[in-house]
């Protein structure tokens, strides 16, 4: 029977749809984790009688046809790039992005990344690096004798030396924008590449041309709302059943047949 099947599909979505919902639940505490979703697609659909077509007798217009639908699948698991809760940390090194925008990474493999989590410290060179230890792109070297570090809203990254008063620049904070922040190839701990889809990166000053401020001392939060996505969970969770009442029916009805005499 076609519905065996067409229950099926839909368990096995909403089996995507709750592991979605279970990654963003786990990741609620990631800094900068970005919340995504399942969206879910119709399949193909097998025509019995087509609409608009002439009755065999009458020659009039069949005004609507038979259509049979072959379930759901599941069509793309989007991020949602909406701003995270900014949590005060007193760390000088600590930069979150208020609005949008991306930091720029240099990778192990000499390709830029890019991230929106700013838990940054220093390497033994002195130069601003991830938790990872990979280059922050754009400010250079600050001297280990530097006792206070200063980072504005636009990028300009400025040190104090001990003992004297004149502020010194380390360099410039750039940030990049992407047209299509959805299409972002994520590789995991907080790192993204650019793809086809996003587009290439527009790199520029923050507070610029729609890029977010910085705000030194903070880190951004996840954006996943706990209550919003128990409920979702609780209504996959409802779904499944359903869908699996539509199994078990089927195959009911098919031993019923399976059963009759002749």
């Amino acid at each position: 029977m076609r519905s065996l099947k067409i229950g099926a599909s839909g368990m096995l979505a909403q089996q995507t749809n709750v592991e979605v919902i279970s990654n963003n639940i786990a990741n609620m505490n990631t800094t900068a984790y970005t919340q995504r979703k399942a969206i879910f697609h119709d399949l193909l659909y097998q025509n019995v009688r087509r609409a608009g077509v002439s009755s065999s007798d009458a020659d009039t217009i069949v005004p609507a046809g038979i259509q049979m639908g072959l379930g759901v699948k599941t069509a793309a698991v989007y991020r949602i790039p909406s701003q995270g809760n900014l949590l005060m940390t007193g760390k000088a090194l600590n930069v979150a992005l208020q609005g949008r925008g991306y930091f720029q990474i240099e990778m192990p493999d000499g390709t830029e990344g890019y991230t929106r989590d700013g838990s940054f410290q220093l390497n033994a060179d002195g130069e601003i690096v991830t938790h990872d230890g990979y280059r922050l792109i754009g400010p250079g070297a600050i001297p280990a004798e530097a006792e206070d570090i200063q980072i504005s809203p636009e990028g300009e990254v400025n040190y104090k030396l001990q003992g004297e008063m004149a502020w010194a620049v380390a360099g410039q904070i750039s940030t990049v924008l992407f047209v299509n922040e959805a299409g972002m190839d994520a590789i995991g701990d907080n790192y993204f590449l650019e793809s086809e889809a996003s587009g290439p990166p527009l790199e520029g000053v923050p507070g610029r041309d729609g890029r977010g401020k910085l705000l030194q001392e903070y880190l951004e939060g996840s954006n996943v709302n706990v209550v919003s996505e128990i409920t979702d969970l609780i209504s996959a969770q409802r779904a499944y059943e359903m869908n699996s009442k539509v199994v078990t029916t089927s195959d009911e009805m098919l031993s019923t047949v399976s059963r009759l005499k002749a």
